[in-house]
């Protein structure tokens, strides 16, 4: 007997294999048939009609910064009533497998726009591990809803080893017998099942909290050689290194690619990196930055993957709360400023102004912000007469510099004037390239972050309406069978994952998509109350007539708007997903002599 039939849906296995009208049996959490006959329903206590619709894997998302939002909501609705059935944290650095509550909230809260005291209360009342084995046996026992998977950060690692403030230093580096001891910790979170280590040389992330306010992150402060160390470990076990390096550094760049290289005489390293994009700012390096990780596998025997987000990255702000600004120096000192009072005083300054403007002129080297007020619309404010400007249309009215028009506003609204602009990703054809670039990951939505600036929870799911409105227009960038395995069963072959794929024997993660609701509804963003984090309004994702089921271990977990009773709270469906890699004994590690 079944406990679940899916009948007449359109059935693809995430492998990229050819599409067919199928019926899904599902026994046991897992897939039991698939086949093209009817299958017995009688005794079956759910069977769904899928006629003209789709039955696709659980898409799985490869960046997100769930850590502290998993501890007070394991059911992570927000991604899962998207298809979302698979999500990986602990990325750019930032994880809470070994750093206390303080220094993970003084790491966390800042760099990924999450409010400080919520996020210090959730780990000072749920986090109880002490190691990597402790945090996964705590997550794997939670009422979680989708699987998750996890890397270990570099800055907590750092901080754990060092104490944040020596870890933030720049006249310290970390000792002989600290290396190791950061070796000895990142081969025991592998040996417990986490996917790699995390890391960030991108200098524009920031400390949250009063003691070290405004340092960059730990990681940032790692001398190469700490990065072969455990480089080192992660080659030696087949694990991931994921990263954001600084891409106004050369170098940087550089060295990252050499370290994934194999070079015929070593295992690659496999590499994940932030981010392919097509920015605003810098227009050719969309095209650049695909080609190099091509070549790099091709020339150099990497193993090397850009992360993508594949949709036109939008972001709102209130007042002056917009991550990129942590890029420029003029802007920076405000969000150092917590006091609203003290940044009113400084944005009202000339000196100050004086100092945005030389930013705002200056074009090299690219930031992630476009530097165009133009290019920056009101869509809240007091003056309901501004609402739909932009800043330097306000500017061109006033007669005064955009940046002028910018500060005034800022300082006479606050936090209460809200504004959006894209800064990349804004191109189709640039979009429809990277989608078909080998070296090329469709993920990176930050899930679970930048709760107020942004939402791309349902990011596969409008990757695979832009791929089906190519077919139906009959301009093709990739087959829809190719869409779907690419935000399924090509991130979970890569990461490796038992998850993606929907064939006979495979757990049971899966979505029902309607094409009849991929419509407009998908770039829409809505707010939504977050209860957890004190009812702040985070954006979201709504467009429920596209996914009208998702099944989780072969459970319904949401269907028709409404998630099923239970869900997140009283069972879990989801698991915890450990690393799968060949296995290989850890060295002893010279850390005078490591190779690259």
């Amino acid at each position: 007997m079944l406990d679940v039939i899916i009948r007449n849906g359109r059935w693809f296995d995430g492998t990229g294999a050819a599409s067919a009208v199928r019926n899904v049996g599902i026994r046991d959490g897992r897939v039991a048939t698939v086949s093209a006959a009817p299958l017995p329903e009688e005794g079956c206590p759910t069977v769904l009609d899928a006629s003209d619709r789709w039955v696709l894997p659980g898409f799985i998302d490869i960046h997100t910064h769930y850590d502290a939002e998993i501890l007070l909501n394991p059911g992570l609705p927000e991604s899962v009533r998207h298809g979302v059935t698979t999500v990986v944290m602990g990325n750019c650095s930032l994880s809470t497998v070994y750093s206390g509550p303080e220094d993970c909230a003084d790491l966390f809260s800042r760099v990924e726009a999450l409010p400080y005291a919520n996020v210090l209360a959730a780990l000072e009342k749920h986090r109880g591990w002490t190691g990597a084995r402790e945090y996964v046996s705590e997550l794997g026992s939670r009422a979680l809803g989708p699987n998750i998977a996890a890397f270990l950060g570099h800055s907590d690692l750092r901080a754990h080893v060092m104490g944040l403030g020596r870890a933030v230093s720049t006249t310290e580096a970390p000792t002989d017998a600290e290396l190791r001891r950061m070796a000895a910790l990142l081969a025991d979170a592998l040996d417990h099942g986490l996917l790699g280590l995390s890391t960030m040389t991108s200098p524009f992330s920031r400390l949250d909290g009063e003691r070290f306010r405004s340092a960059r992150l730990p990681s940032t402060f790692a001398p190469w050689r700490e990065y072969r160390v455990l480089n080192h470990v992660l080659r030696r076990r087949g694990a991931i290194l994921q990263s954001a390096p600084n891409t106004a550094m050369p170098l940087n760049m550089a060295l990252f690619f050499l370290a994934s290289a194999g070079l015929g005489t070593r295992r690659a390293l496999k590499t994940t990196l932030l981010t392919a994009i097509d920015p605003k700012s810098a227009p050719p390096l969309a095209k650049a930055i695909g080609r190099a990780a091509t070549l790099s596998n091709r020339l150099l025997g990497s193993d090397l993957r850009w992360q993508h987000l594949p949709v036109p990255f939008e972001v709102y702000s209130d007042g002056i709360e917009l991550v990129i600004f942590e890029e420029f120096g003029a802007t920076a000192a405000a969000l150092h400023l917590r006091d609203q009072a003290d940044r009113v005083r400084l944005l009202s300054k000339d000196e100050y102004r004086r100092w945005f403007k030389r930013e705002y002129r200056r074009r090299l080297p690219p930031k992630g912000w476009h530097r165009d007020l133009h290019d920056a619309e009101i869509v809240e404010c007091p003056d309901p007469s501004l609402v739909g400007q932009t800043f330097g249309h306000i500017a061109d009215r006033r007669r005064v510099h955009p940046v002028d028009a910018f500060l005034d506003l800022i300082v006479e609204y606050g936090t209460a004037i809200r504004w959006r602009t894209t800064i990349a990703n804004h191109r189709p054809a640039v979009l429809d390239m990277l989608a078909a670039d080998p070296g090329v990951h469709m993920g990176f939505a930050d899930s679970g972050a930048h709760l107020r600036n942004m939402a791309f929870y349902n990011a596969s799911l409008r990757f695979i309406k832009r791929a089906y409105d190519a077919h139906l227009a009959g301009r093709p960038f990739l087959s829809m069978e190719r869409a779907v395995h690419r935000v399924t069963g090509e991130l979970a072959d890569w990461f490796g994952l038992a998850a993606g794929k929907l064939r006979e024997g495979d757990r049971a993660d899966l979505l029902i998509v309607d094409p009849a609701g991929l419509d407009d509804s998908l770039a829409a963003y809505r707010e939504a109350p977050m209860e957890e984090f004190g009812g702040l309004r985070r954006m979201v994702n709504r467009n429920d007539a596209a996914v009208p089921a998702v099944f989780v271990g072969g459970e319904l977990v949401y269907r028709d708007g409404e998630f099923t009773p239970g869900y997140g709270t009283a069972r879990r469906t989801g698991r915890f997903l450990r690393a799968r890699r060949s296995s290989r004994p850890v060295p002893v590690l010279s850390t005078h002599r490591e190779s690259l």
